[in-house]
């Protein structure tokens, strides 16, 4: 695989639909899923965050019965100058962005160089760490934030860490002829880390051949391309701006129609023993 230099991603379109536009919609919430298309990432339920200014965010996950608990998720929007000296307002949570338009700067911790991340840019901060972010450019910037409660383990937390998606080399998973490949942002061998996030890069044909029935959540957001998507017993068909997130052992599959790569932002909890 050779690292992908002509990526894109999604832009918000969030204005209301007109009045004389049909009432619908491509939203599925089930006990074993739930998809929320970007057709319904609207104005209208957008939140605002005290931690921040000149910002909007779209929940797309949080802890609640029936669906994925392990994690939060959300895609914020900042207006040129908006951000957070203070975004995290859980010391005990570890933080995961990833930017998707324009450009924005990081401080991973007190005392680190700022960090500057364009698109395909993302960063990790530990638990604990006294993080900031903000929109440095001329334009609105957007990023995918990930949140989760670190599970404390025997042994050191993982370090804070920051890069760019196209200077990672994809791995092929095995048997697939580089159809299909994995960018890794977390070293899989790494215990350290509860949770990875990946880029997963399916070629025009390429497929995941059975039904995954595993124990971890999924966050799936939707970078680049189309694809039909097998969750539980229903086929979805979906596009960039989409998402969807599963919860423990939802049977799950993949065919990617092409005409391009489909590309999405993958979210999974790894590496802890199961709590009883």
């Amino acid at each position: 695989m050779t690292k992908n230099t002509n990526a894109t991603y999604p832009k918000l379109d969030t204005p209301l639909p007109e009045q004389h536009e049909h009432l619908s919609s491509a939203a599925v919430v089930k006990d074993a899923y739930t998809f929320i298309p970007a057709s319904v990432m609207r104005d209208i339920v957008a939140s605002v965050l005290p931690e921040f200014t000149g910002a909007r965010a779209w929940v797309l996950n949080r802890p609640v019965a029936g669906g994925a608990t392990t994690f939060g998720q959300m895609l914020v929007e900042l207006e040129p100058g908006g951000g957070s000296d203070a975004p995290e307002p859980q010391p005990e949570v570890a933080n995961f962005v990833f930017v998707q338009r324009g450009t924005v700067s990081v401080v991973l911790d007190e005392g680190r160089e700022p960090v500057e991340l364009g698109e395909g840019g993302y960063a990790f901060a530990p638990a604990g760490s006294n993080w900031s972010i903000r929109n440095t450019g001329d334009g609105v910037a957007e990023f995918m934030w990930v949140r989760k409660r670190y599970e404390e383990y025997d042994g050191p937390r993982p370090a804070a860490f920051s890069g760019h998606e196209q200077d990672i080399e994809p791995t092929a998973m095995p048997g697939t002829d580089g159809r299909w490949a994995t960018t890794r942002f977390m070293d899989p061998e790494d215990v350290a880390h509860d949770f990875h996030m990946t880029v997963v890069t399916f070629e025009p044909g390429a497929k995941i051949p059975f039904l995954e029935t595993h124990v971890m959540e999924h966050g799936i957001y939707i970078l680049e391309g189309n694809a039909v998507y097998r969750l539980n017993e229903d086929w979805i068909e979906m596009s960039a701006g989409d998402y969807f997130s599963l919860r423990a052992f939802c049977p799950q599959a993949c065919y990617a129609g092409g005409p391009g790569k489909f590309r999405y932002l993958l979210y999974k909890d790894v590496n802890r023993q199961i709590r009883l």
